[in-house]
């Protein structure tokens, strides 16, 4: 996060943090300077250049970058400001990666389901912006960590324990992440723990991908773990860790977008999650289905997922919504849903 927090710091913090906390000597003038007492240059001296995040470029620090009494390795700015960015740019993120999928992927034929909720994307977009705020609470300390240099985050290629392992990095975070994932996920579903932390995030049969976010908050902390611990037992690219973090938002909203392209038996996809969210207890894991298979929870997607024919049929709507009641009444007991009037009277007017 170092590098994210430098370009952040540049272009956006020092001066804001210059502005609401100057350095004691930020309203002298150079003449001031240039002619101080011992009793001013007994103050403390402001630095005159900051480390660069990474090898690969180099920003220019501004003037403002050395006018705060909390300068950019301060403990405390940098915990502001790593929580700053973690809520409100995770926040911007999260509607730019959904909107996108809701504008030109999401089948909008959704809406017509049966088990569509009243108001549903409003809802989701309400938890998700309710929850990212306090998830970036449990998130900062790992961030501030990495920062510090506590991680075995590293810069250059060359870096790395062995030339191979900048490529292998990459499914090696994956599988790794994946199987704690999928036992966090598992665990989740324990019914000690699943109608207080994760039901929210079920309340979404048919979920569009503003649902992608749409946690409890420690629900979302625990199962993105894995992502923050990889980085402290084993070395990441600094680059490929940003690269990994931008990955894993465009996974979490892929998978909760409707449109089912990939029928794989491999690759946990939007069928695969489509499963989860109906059935419940199937298809724990985020990026494959390695983990279900060997955890007896895999499930198929149902053949007619894939063919736009039967995907919106009636009879499909009908079977799913026979099953899905079924599991639901012996996970959850009542139905408190709301589920959508205008849905039903839109399904019978298109089917």
């Amino acid at each position: 996060m170092d590098i994210v927090l430098e370009v952040f710091d540049t272009f956006i913090l020092d001066r804001l943090y210059a502005t609401a906390l100057p350095a004691p000597f930020a309203g002298y003038s150079a003449q001031d300077i240039g002619h101080a007492t011992t009793t001013f240059s007994s103050m403390r001296e402001s630095p005159t250049s900051v480390p660069p995040s990474t090898q690969i470029w180099k920003l220019e620090p501004s003037q403002y970058a050395f006018m705060s009494m909390w300068p950019r390795e301060n403990i405390w700015r940098q915990t502001l400001s790593l929580y700053l960015i973690t809520w409100l740019f995770g926040l911007v993120v999260y509607f730019i990666c959904a909107t996108l999928s809701y504008l030109f992927i999401f089948d909008h034929a959704t809406f017509t389901h049966p088990k569509y909720l009243k108001n549903q994307v409003s809802l989701e977009i309400k938890q998700a912006s309710t929850a990212l705020p306090i998830m970036a609470i449990f998130t900062v300390p790992f961030f501030v960590s990495e920062v510090r240099g506590y991680a075995k985050l590293y810069d250059a290629a060359a870096d790395a324990p062995f030339w191979l392992y900048n490529a292998l990095q990459f499914p090696f975070f994956i599988v790794f992440t994946d199987f704690f994932i999928y036992w966090i996920h598992r665990g989740l579903h324990h019914p000690l723990v699943y109608k207080n932390l994760h039901k929210p995030h079920h309340r979404w049969i048919m979920p569009t991908p503003y649902a992608s976010h749409a946690f409890h908050p420690i629900d979302g902390f625990a199962q993105s773990v894995p992502y923050h611990v990889f980085p402290f037992i084993f070395p990441l690219n600094k680059i490929a860790y940003i690269f990994l973090f931008a990955f894993i938002n465009i996974w979490t909203v892929f998978i909760h977008d409707g449109e089912y392209v990939a029928n794989s038996s491999f690759i946990n996809g939007a069928a695969c999650h489509t499963m989860h969210h109906l059935y419940f207890n199937y298809n724990y894991g985020q990026f494959t289905t390695l983990w279900d298979r060997f955890g007896g929870s895999y499930r198929k997607p149902n053949d007619e997922l894939f063919r736009r024919d039967s995907k919106m049929s009636k009879q499909e709507w009908e079977r799913q919504c026979k099953e899905m009641e079924t599991v639901q009444r012996k996970v959850e007991g009542d139905d408190d849903r709301d589920y959508s009037d205008e849905g039903r009277r839109l399904q019978k007017r298109f089917m």
